[in-house]
């Protein structure tokens, strides 16, 4: 996967998401729980772009609180070993946030990561804003998405958009934002990508990738 550090927005538009409820036992939450010790509050806007349209397919969050997760609202994304409450996907270690990506990006989209440095506060608002949303309806990602960023101190300017291209392009407004794009030259068909994931014996040992210390 290439990446190409980019502080710049794209003209796009909203395509459609899917979902389903799931509830992750308690016991599996506590044990998946992580954070990098070497790392700020953080949250990070993930926009899915088409690369032949330039529209916007989708619209996720990594927040880096007292733990890091990612909030998928009607995402298709999922790992065995990350468990699930209604679109918030706890564990994010270095590796599931690169098979996050790497899921996402292939020949026909491109991953938009956008990240800001928050107060210890406001990413713990974040978490707690999504956890309480409960599992997010199809084609509802972006709404859902823009009615997080839009309660947080320093995101107001987010607005409210069903729109993912609108978001990125308000949350690149945001002071301290910084950009990375994420290309792939991988099949659009990525069922076989996220099946393969769950077979890993040895979850360190992906091509290409060297989890950070």
């Amino acid at each position: 996967m290439r990446r190409i550090i980019a502080v710049i927005s794209f003209p796009i538009l909203l395509a459609a998401c899917g979902a389903e409820p799931v509830w992750a036992p308690d016991e599996a939450v506590a044990a998946a729980a992580y954070r990098p010790a070497s790392e700020p509050p953080s949250i990070t806007l993930f926009t899915m772009v088409n690369n032949r349209s330039d529209e916007g397919a989708h619209s996720g969050l990594m927040i880096n609180a007292s733990q890091r997760v990612v909030f998928d609202p009607a995402g298709t994304w999922w790992h065995r070993t990350v468990p699930e409450r209604n679109d918030v996907h706890y564990g994010i270690t270095p590796l599931m946030e690169h098979f996050y990506l790497d899921y996402h990006a292939r020949e026909t989209y491109r991953v938009v990561a956008q990240t800001v440095v928050v107060s210890p506060e406001v990413a713990e608002r974040a978490l707690q804003l999504v956890e309480a949303r409960g599992a997010v309806p199809k084609a509802f990602c972006a709404n859902s998405v823009s009615a997080t960023l839009r309660e947080l101190p320093g995101f107001e300017g987010v607005g409210h958009s069903f729109f993912p291209g609108k978001i990125m392009d308000r949350f690149a407004e945001v002071e301290g934002v910084e950009a990375v794009t994420y290309f792939d030259s991988d099949p659009h068909d990525h069922a076989a990508k996220l099946t393969s994931g769950q077979k890993s014996t040895n979850l360190y040992k992906v091509p290409g990738y060297a989890p950070k210390p």
